[in-house]
């Protein structure tokens, strides 16, 4: 059963640093009847374009990119540390080879026709209003290249924040 309660955007009082570089977070989106979700631990919010927006980088490889393509929205879901094994796995399974989420014991929710997992206890419903390949010619800091030996450069994608679930 959905336990989850909508709240104002503008009233989300979290520490990004934490909840998405340290915790991390799963981006789940649909293409057609199907749904994907990886591990994340690259973003941001903020405000871009008078919006409340998060920002998101996905790796070409990545099968869950194709569902972020295909769809106009995603879900960012937010674990307690309870959700640690889990999160590892869908960061190392790719969707392609396996139902991680079934695996998982994870279950699928909407919100607006947008998947998200019930078993997370902070959800944003994001709506994508800007997306970029990254490009060689764009860091001005040249260490940063280290990331990319394969020059699989990352897809940034900004999203505007719908709607917020929270438990």
């Amino acid at each position: 059963m959905n336990s989850f309660k909508k709240i104002p955007v503008e009233s989300l009082e979290i520490n990004p640093f934490e909840r998405i570089g340290k915790n991390w977070m799963l981006i789940t989106a649909k293409k057609g009847d199907q749904v994907n979700t990886m591990t994340a631990s690259w973003g941001g919010l903020g405000t871009m374009w008078n919006k409340n927006v998060a920002f998101i980088v996905v790796r070409p490889q990545r099968y869950t990119k194709e569902f972020i393509d295909a769809s106009t929205s995603f879900s960012l879901s937010f674990f307690g540390k309870e959700h640690v094994k889990e999160l590892a796995y869908c960061g190392k399974v790719s969707g392609r080879d396996e139902n991680k989420i079934e695996k998982c014991n994870f279950s699928v929710a909407e919100e607006n026709n947008t998947p998200y997992i019930e078993q997370a206890n902070l959800v944003m419903i994001c709506k994508k209003i800007f997306m970029q390949p990254y490009s060689a010619e764009s860091f001005l800091d040249f260490h940063i290249m280290d990331f990319y030996e394969k020059k699989d450069f990352h897809t940034l994608y900004i999203a505007e924040i719908e709607s917020i679930l929270t438990k």
